[in-house]
């Protein structure tokens, strides 16, 4: 595990250095609360059900590990994995998945991106910052990867 989180803070830092003058990526805080997360799952849910998009939601905590999970009806199977995957990748690497999906896309040193075991570099994982801390992140998957975002971001803002 130790050698997982080594191999993915290197790659984000040799991929995705932070520009001069950059802020770096919000600290840890305490993991989200149970009334937190599960505003963030409703909201989420309402989100992809006004748009009438099935989808899996994942909500970790700032561990990493599973705090709250919908799937609603029609999604397809493979969604669950993947938006929990979305999820523990935004909170352990402390930024969007659309960063490495971004950083992949251009190719080159972006490619290294690829052998990091366990990463999943698809659009749809955000933190969640609450008082500037990571308090936990949530993934969404089941539609397009753009459309995933904008429930993961709905999700992530009513958490606040």
């Amino acid at each position: 595990m130790n050698r997982f989180i080594v191999a993915a803070a290197a790659a984000v830092l040799l991929v995705l250095p932070l520009a001069a003058g950059a802020q770096a990526p919000p600290a840890y805080g305490l993991g989200i609360s149970m009334d937190a997360a599960k505003k963030a799952l409703a909201a989420a849910e309402a989100e992809a059900k006004k748009n009438n998009w099935p989808v899996a939601i994942a909500i970790v905590d700032s561990s990493g590990r599973l705090a709250a999970f919908s799937k609603m009806d029609n999604t397809q199977h493979g969604s669950v994995d993947i938006s929990i995957g979305k999820a523990v990748t935004a909170n352990n690497l402390r930024r969007p998945t659309k960063a490495l999906q971004d950083g992949i896309a251009q190719g080159g040193a972006g490619l290294r991106l690829l052998a990091v075991p366990g990463l999943m570099p698809l659009e749809g994982g955000v933190p969640i910052v609450v008082d500037g801390k990571i308090i936990g992140a949530i993934g969404v998957s089941g539609v397009t990867s753009e459309q995933d975002a904008v429930v993961a971001m709905a999700g992530a803002a009513a958490a606040k």
